[in-house]
């Protein structure tokens, strides 16, 4: 939990850890493997730049992200999903709560507004990968060969 903006190559490499920054340098998640991030200000350029794991949430008031952005292997979504708002909400509250972030305090005030405009960064075969692990918890085969078979396209 970082009050203010992070410099270059912010979580590169990241492979597991929880990360709230108010703006990230250029190379943002570079060959993140896992964990979870959230940029709430502008990013630089080539965010998610080989990012094979993992998922980022970017504010992105000014529609200016996906031009920032390298989608060579990411999509990104709208945050639509109760998880995604619930764990973006959390970690929105831990970084008040540790930095007295005011710029996290305004979204929380202005949630519904808030929501619109943040962007869900995942990697195109992680996307794919938690599919088939929630097919097979709905079904009742086996994580493993779910996830074998996914990774086989």
């Amino acid at each position: 939990y970082f009050r203010g903006v992070a410099g270059e190559r912010f979580a590169v490499r990241n492979s597991g850890a929880l990360a709230v920054v108010e703006g990230a340098g250029d190379h943002g998640c570079e060959y993140m493997t896992g964990g979870r991030v959230i940029v709430i200000g502008e990013t630089g350029r080539n965010f998610a730049a080989g990012m094979s794991g993992g998922l980022a949430y970017v504010l992105d008031e000014a529609g200016a992200f996906k031009g920032r952005c390298n989608l060579g292997m990411v999509d990104l979504e709208p945050v639509v999903d109760t998880e995604d708002v619930e764990t973006i909400k959390d970690l929105l509250a831990r970084h008040i709560r540790y930095t007295q972030s005011p710029v996290a305090a305004r979204l929380l005030v202005d949630w519904e507004r808030a929501q619109e405009k943040f962007v869900k960064v995942i990697p195109k075969d992680y996307k794919r990968v938690l599919a088939a692990i929630k097919k097979a918890q709905e079904t009742g085969i086996s994580v493993d060969d779910a996830i074998m078979a996914s990774a086989h396209g």
